[in-house]
């Protein structure tokens, strides 16, 4: 299978990262030469990838074509490209419905929306797509979890929460930051709060048939120091801040 890339940022290649660490049997991955940094760093990562300057001739030698650009430059340059009716065609792109999706590429069908994120190079995380898809679903159980969504509505719920991505690491910088603040060295305290929160998440992750609340409440004890550090945060409107949030993105993506 030969498989295209069309866009080349951060995501383009977390993906390839790990489709280059898997089972997958790719023969070829053609990406575009937009972002000359990470094009010459993918195309030295591989003898499979080929770097081209042409959109429309990733798509006429791909078997699949991953659109991984910004809505801005999609509704720019799609319109103009060709693609056919035997390809697979997967939209990273956050705000571009499948209606806009079909409208572009004139295609019916064979058209899946997909959320990766960059643990995916480690073949990490989980990855929604609409409109289910078997042939794409074992594609992306390759490189993470694979989550089958069958309504485009809901599935934009996991745009939104996609997006708390940023804020996660900002909570990991803001807490090291603290550390480093109060005499501990920049690396230790990076590392100690990230490793913290791996454990915490895997921890999560052993309990996660189990309702979360349970974790909330085991994790702290009467009087203790978590127990006044979630009540403060809560009275603070931390959490409810998180939950406007979700619901300010949604309504962009709803737009």
């Amino acid at each position: 299978m030969q498989i295209g890339f069309i866009g080349t940022g951060h995501i383009t290649k977390s993906v390839i990262f790990g489709i280059l660490g898997s089972k997958l049997k790719v023969n070829k991955i053609i990406i575009s030469k937009r972002n000359h940094k990470i094009s010459s760093t993918l195309k030295n990562k591989s003898k499979k990838i080929t770097v081209l300057n042409d959109n429309q001739k990733i798509i006429d030698q791909s078997d699949w074509v991953f659109l991984s650009v910004t809505p801005e430059v999609g509704r720019k340059i799609l319109p103009n490209l060709k693609f056919k009716k035997n390809q697979t065609i997967i939209s990273f792109i956050s705000t571009i419905k499948m209606k806009e999706l079909k409208k572009y590429t004139k295609l019916k069908s064979k058209i899946v929306r997909a959320i990766p994120l960059p643990p995916i190079s480690i073949r990490k995380g989980p990855v929604p797509i609409y409109p289910p898809n078997k042939n794409v679903k074992k594609f992306f159980d390759h490189l993470g979890t694979t989550v089958e969504i069958k309504n485009e509505n809901l599935s934009l719920n996991f745009w939104s929460t996609s997006s708390m991505m940023a804020p996660f690491y900002e909570l990991l910088r803001t807490l090291s930051s603290w550390l480093n603040q109060k005499g501990i060295n920049k690396l230790d305290a990076q590392k100690y709060i990230i490793s913290l929160f791996i454990a915490l998440s895997e921890d999560a992750k052993i309990n996660s048939k189990n309702d979360l609340k349970l974790l909330v409440k085991n994790s702290q004890t009467s009087k203790g120091l978590n127990e006044q550090a979630v009540n403060e945060l809560i009275k603070s409107g931390f959490y409810k801040s998180l939950n406007k949030t979700a619901n300010s993105i949604l309504k962009r993506l709803k737009k």
